[in-house]
């Protein structure tokens, strides 16, 4: 396919099949995003996967549970992959505080994309979530106290094949060359 079928083909899902994902294809998806480019080649970014059911459910329920029930779809995803920042190279960190630039979110975030494309060409849906309790995430997986997880991924099969219509600024509302008008 080509990557502009591709990257229609990848939107957020927001309703599962139970099926569970394969491990090699989960780490297909986990080598797309290994391959991803950073800042100085600093590939700030520990991936844990998490897919046992009984710990799927704990850490949904640390993660997504609360007043506000934003993501609560995720408990029903199959798989849910956690991105945790590490430590960016030296001079990467450092020409972020200069141009007051965050590169290490910058490079987390094209990795989960790719991540996100990879699992779309394995016939997989995914959400990236920024929404969840970071604290209790945390905890439920020992992940050390000044580590910090950006994002979680709900990784899974689709329970809807449909791909929907996206609502999309058209190009002439985003595009300009040349200067910004």
């Amino acid at each position: 396919m080509s990557f502009l079928d591709l990257a229609n083909k990848r939107y957020s899902v927001r309703n599962y099949k139970s099926t569970p994902v394969a491990r090699k294809t989960m780490n297909r998806c986990i080598e797309a995003a290994r391959l991803a480019p950073s800042a100085c080649n600093s590939q700030p970014w520990k991936f844990i996967v998490v897919d046992d059911t009984e710990l799927l459910k704990k850490l949904s329920r640390a993660a997504f549970e609360g007043i506000l029930k934003f993501n609560h779809f995720a408990f029903d995803a199959p798989a849910l992959v956690l991105i945790v920042s590490e430590r960016q190279k030296a001079f990467a960190k450092i020409a972020g505080r200069v141009k007051r630039k965050n590169f290490s979110q910058m490079d987390i975030a094209i990795a989960a994309e790719h991540f996100c494309l990879q699992a779309a060409e394995e016939g997989l849906g995914t959400c990236m979530l920024g929404w969840f309790n970071e604290t209790m995430v945390r905890k439920t997986l020992s992940i050390p106290r000044l580590k910090r997880v950006e994002l979680i991924i709900s990784v899974g099969f689709s329970a809807d094949d449909t791909i929907p219509d996206k609502n999309r600024k058209s190009i002439d509302e985003i595009l300009t060359y040349n200067k910004y008008r």
